[in-house]
């Protein structure tokens, strides 16, 4: 079934300059976003959504200035072309990038490779994650693109607020956690440049060579502890393959997916961050996708949600919520 866009083609090609093709690109909950072919040329748009947003989120803005600031570090990324914030252009802000060939899964067990491919691009994810937070963020521009001390103090405070905000129905467990992270802040590690949602689904690569083409989706990217990327990613070792196509109750072995100690020690071994990586860390990141996963439920049901699946992804939010207990409960300090 087609799907229109929510702005005016002719505004897009008067930017441009000329005709313009448009297909939507299926997936994700947060920003629209647009394949744009203009001749040989392919791109592509994302843009804030129209309707009420909270102020930090759908930040296009930093997807854009980080993404442009990646360029050749080492950090695979597209090509940025522009940034237009100015709303009266396409009804929202909105950025143009080089579209990137290659393929994205947004299965963690990634069905299309084989084992040995699977194994390469889990080590160079490893790699990459580890590139970016050793990256010199002062020499690269991003001066001032997040606090550099403070980190989970203030995300603590920020998802329990995204939670007043956004929440339709209450839940005890949620508002516990936020009780219980708010009392026990680990020490942080030095200041890196976090993407915020490091994950397969947010990698293209070539199926050919197990390698990552380019690192997508920057829109929670701040400067802030290393080890909120590495919690974020082990997450999807306890989903199961029907919640974010995770990978919990695969046989990792025959897949050739390394498991979280290896890609751990992997990301490690090519200069990653050294700090404690503690529950505190691994239970967060579920907290985080509860609060979030409530926000999807909540603009769904006002009609603004990005993606077709939006009620049946905010159902995980309690998901989270019991996942990020389990982790805490089974630690001799924890919840």
């Amino acid at each position: 079934m087609p799907v229109d866009p929510d702005f005016d083609p002719a505004a897009l090609e008067q930017v441009l300059g000329g005709p313009v093709e448009l297909c939507p690109v299926a997936g994700g909950q947060s920003n629209p976003t647009w394949f744009v072919t203009q001749g040989a040329r392919e791109l592509v748009l994302r843009k804030k959504p129209g309707g009420a947003t909270l102020s930090s989120a759908h930040a296009v803005d930093r997807e854009y200035r980080v993404m442009k600031a990646l360029a050749g570090s080492g950090v695979p990324v597209p090509e940025m072309v522009l940034f237009e914030e100015d709303p009266a252009v396409l009804g929202t802000p909105f950025y143009l990038m080089e579209r990137l060939s290659g393929s994205v899964s947004e299965s963690s067990a990634l069905p299309d490779l084989a084992p040995d491919r699977r194994r390469a691009l889990y080590h160079d994810a490893a790699r990459v994650l580890a590139r970016l937070h050793r990256l010199d963020w002062r020499a690269a521009g991003l001066e001032g693109f997040g606090k550099t001390e403070g980190y989970y103090a203030r995300q603590v405070v920020r998802w329990g607020r995204q939670w007043e905000a956004t929440r339709v129905q209450s839940d005890r467990l949620i508002e516990e956690l936020a009780t219980w992270f708010a009392g026990n802040v680990p020490e942080e590690s030095p200041a890196a440049v976090v993407h915020g949602d490091y994950r397969i689904g947010n990698l293209i690569y070539e199926t050919g060579a197990g390698r990552i083409a380019g690192v997508l989706d920057w829109e929670l990217s701040t400067l802030g502890d290393p080890m909120a990327d590495l919690a974020h990613w082990m997450m999807f070792y306890r989903l199961a393959p029907d919640q974010l196509g995770g990978l919990a109750g695969l046989d990792l072995d025959a897949l050739g997916i390394p498991g979280p100690s290896e890609f751990l020690d992997r990301y490690r071994a090519e200069g990653g961050s050294q700090g404690d990586f503690t529950p505190f860390h691994r239970a967060f990141a579920f907290y985080r996708m509860a609060v979030i996963f409530e926000g999807i439920t909540a603009r769904a049901k006002s009609g603004q949600a990005s993606g077709a699946d939006a009620l049946e992804v905010g159902a995980l939010a309690p998901v989270c919520a019991r996942l990020a207990a389990e982790i805490l409960s089974k630690d001799a300090n924890g919840f």
